[in-house]
């Protein structure tokens, strides 16, 4: 539930922004800040969230977390105005890191040994459902309960989610109070190819949500209806494959795991630049299909590398780290990603630009991430001991 909630957080918001915007009659730049904050928040807290958790125990600061997210929804559905409404946002953000980052460093300390790959798949399926869940829930709820309805149904959550926290993780023991900065050790450091390729990968996904849509609608003429429809095929598919790419680390290791993910993301990335030109839709759908498990493949074996030695009290901090390097990269692929395309299609003005130039702008965008990926499986498996997963 924490972590559904910190996706759900992530994407819930995006739908409401024309609401906003009519509702506190304010440009939209102004009202994307409602996403923003919660996203700069997020990001800016996942390491000292992961710190406080090695320091103080995790279901200790997990909770804590859960009682901020609870508090941010509150004011988030209450506010006044729209600065207090952003205020609010970024105080649920606040509270999803812990969510998010002590998630993750939970599941790595209950599960069983030969169960953490099942463990961080099954966390990347909640994750794909939160996020596939935000738009469609909001959608539903805006017409019936305008925009407050949003974050009004995330408060019963939190605190539902906050009892079953209280009540059901084990109690831990007093722990000594956290150092900052913190120093890195050398397990720490011997992280950092993980997360240099998580950062990679991040992107590369972050690509295919900022240009895909543009591509589906004014590359490929699809209405609005047919783009959201192709757009949630890649969630579907991540909330199915997230399970099973836990089972395969389990089985075969998080090494072997490793390089089939990431050949299928360069795979899929590589399609992505020529397959949609030749045959459209079928095309894309393709792409995403082979894309998609890749990912899921990569995560639940890059989180199960990068947490199956390192010692119960530095499980929170290399969560966060692992949830930082995630956020770097999705803001890169929004941005950089973002600038690639447009530099691809020759304008910055899509709607004035032919299908043929959107074209080359979704091939220039894709060969870069897969030479991208390229560099990633360089990073992984250039080391004289890729991270494996105990068996």
């Amino acid at each position: 539930m924490a972590m559904l909630l910190a996706s759900l957080g992530t994407s819930i918001a995006n739908i409401a922004l024309p609401t906003l915007a009519e509702a506190f009659s304010a440009p939209f730049a102004r009202v994307q800040a409602v996403v923003v904050a919660y996203l700069a928040a997020l990001t800016a807290s996942v390491v000292i969230a992961g710190r406080l958790g090695d320091g103080y125990g995790l279901k200790r600061m997990l909770v804590a977390g859960l009682a901020i997210f609870a508090a941010g929804s509150l004011l988030c559905a209450v506010a006044p105005d729209l600065w207090l409404l952003i205020g609010a946002r970024a105080l649920q953000g606040t509270g999803a890191a812990f969510l998010m980052t002590l998630a993750m460093a939970l599941m790595r300390q209950t599960a069983g040994e030969m169960r953490v790959g099942r463990a961080m798949g099954l966390l990347g399926t909640i994750s794909a459902l939160g996020t596939a869940l935000g738009p469609s829930l909001g959608g539903l709820m805006i017409p019936m309960t305008g925009w407050r309805g949003i974050f009004w149904v995330q408060v019963p959550l939190a605190v539902l989610a906050l009892i079953l926290a209280v009540t059901t993780l084990p109690h831990e023991p007093e722990k000594r109070k956290p150092r900052f900065p913190a120093s890195w050790s050398k397990t720490d450091r011997s992280l950092v190819p993980n997360l240099a390729v998580n950062i990679l990968v991040a992107a590369v996904m972050m690509a295919t949500l900022v240009v895909g849509p543009f591509y589906l609608s004014l590359g490929l003429g699809l209405e609005a209806t047919q783009v959201g429809l192709v757009m949630a095929v890649g969630p579907v598919i991540s909330i199915f494959s997230g399970v099973p790419s836990g089972r395969l680390v389990d089985g075969w290791g998080s090494c072997r795991v490793l390089a089939v993910g990431l050949t299928l993301l360069t795979v899929g990335a590589t399609l992505l630049a020529f397959a949609p030109h030749m045959t459209g839709v079928v095309g894309y759908l393709l792409s995403i299909t082979v894309l998609t498990p890749g990912y899921q493949l990569f995560q639940a074996a890059n989180n199960t590398a990068a947490l199956a030695d390192v010692p119960k009290d530095r499980r929170g901090t290399v969560s966060g780290a692992l949830n930082l390097s995630r956020n770097i990269g999705l803001i890169a692929g929004a941005s950089l990603m973002g600038t690639v395309f447009a530099f691809g299609v020759g304008t910055g003005e899509f709607t004035n630009a032919s299908p043929t130039d959107i074209a080359a702008g979704m091939r220039l965008t894709f060969l870069l991430a897969g030479a991208m990926m390229l560099v990633a499986i360089g990073i992984t498996f250039g080391r004289r001991n890729p991270a494996k997963h105990p068996r």
